[in-house]
């Protein structure tokens, strides 16, 4: 991706360009709309001369503002004509071109706006593969300007209309005078086309900006969730952008508009993904429950039904990623691909979240059928040898290698630094399904189906006492990372320990083990956990999965170790993320590379992150509730809350923060903490919830 573009995203809509504007031609940017590149270029002419860039301002994720000046008028040494260029994105594209005559005379000149469109599939910009294909048209008129491509059975087009232009092949063009110390003022929509039917602007000229959907959206997103004040200043800029990124990365599926549901990553994953969006929800669910509840209710639309190998559904599961470009069907196997082992576990987990943190009962009892089709799933397609673990192999050779979170091909891998070969059992993946039992048990306890609840207990529990014994490695004092085809286990020191804490699946004698490697100079670095320690054959820090740090596995590790009493471990790995954070401006990318705090004194970005990235995003926020000790629970009529907040913070304050129909004030000032707001037959406790308690 290019590192100096301005990216602008809303909803299945998002701009890739140049700071002054721009869309270069032969570079990955380009305003795309449901995984499609609508527009591959997109230059702004005075004159037939390049604007030249003066600054850009993006005060909201779908707005920007780029100024530039055109050349000097002729007789004149300086220039006198300054453009604007307010561009918003949303289902589409609208740009309000300005051009302010700073001069005493008259200016007279000729604006052109130049477009290409090639059509491309997301994933094949992205790579760097696109190939024209299909038929291309080209229609124009006054004012209007349409290209369009016929392949496959499809049409996908783009519609740019402009009053008081001339039309032609490739360009819209204006014949202006601006008068002195006067403006000139046009609006261009750009307006996408799929089989025929044009997709209303989110941004129409009749009706004001600030009435636009993607506005009123945003501002009830940031006005009616939990607001939150802290003392210490980088900490508090970067919870307000983690909130406002957040928000910017919600998408809404065509046929739900009212049901939101979080993307994985801006730019090159503005669509559903089932482990990436369920971890998201999971991480922010306190801060607005009705975004983790729409991201359940859309994955159960999807959840799958039949047997297919090309796209890997199987009854019960959950999806990995949905796309809508025309290419899916080639990359994919179909629009929606399922080819992962870890959504459907927490797709079990998000529920019985939900029912602890007091969303909507019914909404949550209407995907109970769905709960139990995911762990039909797990235990018969998941477990297809038996052996008790839930465990992965791609069907033919479209999927994907490795299916759990670290899915690059080399992800999976022993302390010698040999590939682990198929099928794999992820030692996360059977915490995610002792969860998973642990919350169905929840749920069926919460309808009156106390024998139900006692059996998944039971799994639970015997699951527990088999993952103990086959997955922790005695002569080295850490669980294996995965049992591979062979059974054997895959015995790299790697993250994947911490995922184990924070499902409760470690016995509570290892933890002590557990929590000593996650903090050891191997894996940590000091901005965070590494994903695999220093000490391990394929060690690189510049790699993707092999000694990255990504700020959301050590999130969840935090979340682990605060789980099995190991505050002062938590602690260090929540400061040295928020301290990340702060060096990268409040907005944690979605890895870093794995140096060590010694050795540089800033984080190193990894070069290819997504930014904004969904459980990046989500991460300060759960790291604020990990060392608030914030846990509610309230089918057993509990808020756990024991701070162990740094004192640097300073004083913090949590408003207005959601619980079943209430909203709860948290206020910790010179170690004292006041609650209240707290629902009917809720009450405050420092103890966890004893359904919840770790290795029990």
């Amino acid at each position: 991706m290019d590192t100096g573009a301005v990216t602008l995203i809303e909803g299945s809509s998002f701009c890739l360009s140049e700071p002054g504007g721009d869309i270069a031609s032969g570079t990955p940017q380009g305003l795309f709309y449901r995984d499609t590149r609508i527009l591959s270029s997109w230059r702004l002419r005075l004159d037939d001369e390049e604007i030249e860039p003066l600054s850009v301002m993006v005060p909201e994720p779908y707005r920007a503002v780029f100024l530039g000046r055109a050349r000097p008028r002729p007789g004149q040494a300086e220039a006198t004509i300054l453009v604007e260029r307010r561009r918003f994105v949303g289902a589409g594209m609208r740009e309000d071109v300005v051009l302010r005559n700073l001069g005493n005379e008259a200016a007279a000149c000729v604006l052109t706006l130049r477009a290409e469109a090639d059509f491309a599939d997301l994933f094949e910009v992205k790579e760097g593969r696109v190939r024209l294909q299909g038929q291309h048209g080209v229609e124009h008129g006054d004012g209007v300007l349409a290209l369009s491509r016929q392949w496959r059975g499809q049409s996908r087009g783009v519609r740019l209309a402009a009053e008081g232009a001339t039309g032609a092949p490739g360009s819209l063009t204006f014949r202006v005078v601006v008068p002195p110390r006067g403006t000139w003022e046009k609006s261009v929509l750009v307006t996408p086309l799929v089989d025929g039917v044009e997709t209303p602007t989110s941004f129409p000229l009749e009706r004001p900006v600030e009435q636009a959907g993607p506005v009123v959206r945003n501002t009830e997103w940031l006005e009616t969730g939990p607001k939150v004040s802290v003392g210490d200043e980088a900490l508090a800029a970067t919870l307000s952008r983690s909130r406002r990124d957040l928000g910017a990365l919600r998408i809404f599926d065509p046929e739900l508009p009212d049901t939101p549901v979080v993307a994985a990553g801006a730019p090159w994953f503005m669509a559903l993904f089932g482990r990436d969006s369920i971890l998201t929800a999971l991480m922010s669910l306190p801060t607005d429950p009705r975004l983790a509840l729409g991201t359940a209710q859309v994955l159960a639309r999807y959840q799958g039904r039949r047997e297919d190998p090309m796209t890997e559904e199987e009854p019960g599961r959950i999806p990995h990623e949905l796309r809508f470009g025309v290419d899916a069907s080639l990359v994919l196997g179909g629009n929606v691909y399922y080819g992962t082992v870890d959504a459907t576990p927490l797709f079990v987990v998000l529920l019985g979240e939900l029912l602890r943190w007091g969303a909507d009962p019914a909404a949550v009892r209407a995907l109970l059928p769905h709960a139990d089709r995911a762990l039909e799933w797990i235990e018969r397609y998941g477990d297809r040898d038996g052996d008790g673990f839930v465990e992965y192999r791609r069907a033919t050779d479209r999927g994907l290698v490795n299916q759990g979170w670290k899915d690059s091909w080399d992800g999976v891998n022993s302390a010698d630094g040999r590939i682990a070969e198929p099928p794999i059992a992820l030692a996360e993946v059977q915490g995610y399904v002792h969860a998973a039992y642990l919350a169905r048990a929840l749920l069926a306890e919460d309808a009156g189906d106390t024998a139900g609840a006692s059996r998944w207990r039971d799994k639970a529990r015997d699951l527990r006492r088999r993952f103990n014994e086959r997955f922790w490695l005695p002569d080295k004092g850490w669980y294996a990372m995965a049992l591979d085809g062979d059974k054997r286990p895959v015995d790299s020191l790697a993250s994947n320990m911490g995922h184990c804490l924070w499902s409760g699946i470690v016995d509570a004698e290892r933890a002590p083990r557990v929590a000593e490697h996650l903090l050891s100079p191997e894996l940590f670095s000091g901005w965070g956990v590494r994903t695999l320690a220093t000490s391990m054959a394929a060690y690189n820090p510049m790699s993707y999965h092999n000694g990255s740090v990504w700020p959301h596995d050590s999130g969840i590790a935090a979340a682990g170790l605060m789980r099995y009493g190991f505050t002062r471990h938590a602690r260090r790995v929540a400061t040295a993320v928020f301290d990340a954070a702060a060096a990268f401006g409040g907005r944690l990318p979605e890895l870093l590379c794995g140096f060590d705090r010694a050795e540089y004194d800033l984080p190193v970005p990894y070069p290819a992150s997504c930014s904004p990235q969904a459980w990046a995003s989500a991460t300060p926020l759960h790291l604020l509730r990990v060392l608030l000790g914030a846990e509610a629970c309230l089918p057993h009529g509990r808020l756990r809350v024991a701070p162990a907040l740094p004192s640097r913070f300073g004083p913090l304050r949590v408003e207005d923060l959601p619980l079943g129909d209430a909203r709860v004030r948290i206020e910790l000032r010179d170690g004292r903490l006041d609650v209240d707001g707290l629902p009917d037959g809720v009450k405050l406790t420092d103890e966890p919830c004893p359904c919840s308690v770790a290795g029990g």
